[in-house]
C-alpha cells in the first residue's frame, strides 16, 4: 500500500511522494506534507513559469525566485502564474 500524507495544498489525505523531491530539510518537509498530486501540479506550473519568464536554472536568482513561488503555491498563497498561458480548448 502506498504511503499517504495530509497534503497542505489540498487539505486532505492523499498519496505521498515516493521520495523527497529535494535534498535537505526543504525536500524532507515537502516529502512529509505535500501529496504526489500537489507536487505534480507544481511541476506543471514551474515549467510554465520557466518558459514564460525565460528563467535559467544556472542563475541563483532564478532558482531562488522559483523556490519562493513553489512555497507560495504549496501553501495556498498568491503566487506568480504564467499570464500568457491559454488552456487548450477541450471541444477540439
Amino acid at each position: 500500500m502506498s504511503r499517504m500524507v495530509f497534503c497542505k495544498k489540498y487539505q486532505k489525505e492523499l498519496p505521498a511522494l515516493p521520495t523527497p523531491p529535494y535534498p535537505g530539510p526543504v525536500g524532507q518537509e515537502i516529502f512529509e506534507t505535500v501529496s504526489a498530486q500537489a507536487w505534480q501540479d507544481w511541476q506543471k506550473e514551474q515549467v510554465m513559469l520557466i518558459n514564460e519568464k525565460h528563467l535559467s536554472m544556472a542563475s541563483a536568482d532564478d532558482r531562488k525566485y522559483l523556490q519562493q513561488q513553489m512555497q507560495r503555491f504549496l501553501n495556498n498563497e498568491a503566487y506568480d502564474t504564467a499570464s500568457g498561458y491559454v488552456a487548450p480548448d477541450s471541444d477540439t
